[in-house]
């Protein structure tokens, strides 16, 4: 059992997986920046008052 945990968790010279995991260690960082401008975004615009004009737009659809 020992020599299977050992082989298990001594594979870690794939280049392939060390690969994916660098990008998906990226991606997470750009997601996560990406939640942060958002966030940024929406607490600057929570004070914006919108004209009950602009409301009534929001409520019929683009495209007949």
């Amino acid at each position: 059992m020992a020599k299977a945990l050992f082989g298990h968790v001594g594979s870690g010279n794939d280049v392939r997986l060390s690969y994916e995991v660098r990008r998906l260690r990226a991606r997470v960082a750009e997601l996560e920046d990406e939640l942060a401008r958002s966030r940024a975004l929406n607490d600057a615009l929570e004070g914006v008052d919108v004209s009950d004009e602009l409301r009534a737009f929001e409520a019929e659809p683009a495209l007949t």
